[in-house]
């Protein structure tokens, strides 16, 4: 699958997330693009960073603080972009989570590999 098709179905994903979610508010499909975009590169870049910083953390918590990291990416992803917010940590990580599951089911009906 190309990387602009995979583009694509993560801001529908994130336009379905906002949808379902009270909390999350994402203004059209171009802040949906854009939001998706950065969520990508805070995803590449910074999350890695913050992963090793916060690794005796997860550890203790046997990995579960691998969801509140995940919410900490996109509500800083939501902090740079405009048209793309989300009220609190807790729905963050919520969003975080459904984001996750929404990408991955459009990924499913997209994708050609059976």
């Amino acid at each position: 699958m190309s990387l602009l098709v995979r583009w694509l179905l993560n801001s529908i994903a994130l336009i379905i997330t906002a949808y379902l979610l009270e909390g999350i508010y994402v203004s059209g499909l171009g802040a949906a693009l854009i939001a998706s975009l950065v969520l990508g590169i805070v995803n590449a870049v910074i999350r890695p960073i913050f992963w090793l910083l916060t690794l005796p953390v997860n550890v203790f918590t046997l990995g579960l603080f691998t969801f509140v990291l995940n919410g900490i990416m996109l509500k800083l992803a939501a902090s740079v972009v405009g048209g793309f917010r989300i009220d609190g940590i807790i729905t963050a990580v919520i969003g975080s989570i459904l984001l996750s599951i929404t990408s991955y089911f459009l990924t499913i009906l997209i994708d050609d590999k059976k």
